[in-house]
């Protein structure tokens, strides 16, 4: 009888953890870096790589940091929502091209159109690593001294701008 035991709870366990698995959203992850700092980072500029963009360069107004990258279909399908809020709204939207050739990243911002105030280049990822980023795309809100107050993960839609990003934005830029 004990043969029969030993598979038949490593097939509930197995079970057990897919089911945890499944009833969690893995865009609900939290970040251990909420209320903490940006993490210190010195990288070339996408457009301009003669000049460096470092972690000081995003402090005195409350923005995004959006991790993206020129192979990311998800990428493709919220860069409209990036470019239409860009256009609209006072918040500055840095870029963080991650894991990415830069003339790919070039051409896709030359045909889609670029949101960004800056593109910080990450080929490599180890920013991202730095950054708790789990994939493309990721999204950080910050606030005025550069201290992350939110993460998305995934895809922005224009309900997740209009409900959950832009109340926290005017929010953080009156404090």
């Amino acid at each position: 009888m004990n043969r029969y035991l030993l598979p038949v709870m490593v097939f509930v366990l197995i079970v057990a953890v897919l089911a945890w698995g499944l009833a969690h959203d893995p865009r609900k992850l939290s970040s251990p870096l909420i209320g903490k700092p940006l993490p210190a980072f010195d990288a070339p500029r996408l457009l301009r790589p003669e000049q460096q963009i470092t972690h000081k360069d995003l402090l005195g107004r409350a923005g995004l940091v959006n991790v993206w990258a020129s192979w990311c279909a998800a990428c493709r399908q919220e860069h409209p929502v990036l470019v239409a809020f860009s256009r609209q709204h006072r918040f500055p939207v840095y870029g963080l091209n991650y894991k990415d050739r830069r003339e790919d990243a070039r051409r896709w911002l030359d045909a889609l159109g670029n949101p960004y105030r800056a593109v910080i280049t990450d080929p490599r990822g180890m920013i991202g690593i730095d950054w708790g980023v789990y994939g493309v795309p990721e999204t950080f809100v910050i606030d005025k001294r550069g201290i992350i107050r939110h993460k998305h993960i995934g895809p922005l839609t224009d309900k997740v701008m209009r409900d959950t990003i832009l109340p926290l934005l005017d929010k953080l830029e009156a404090e």
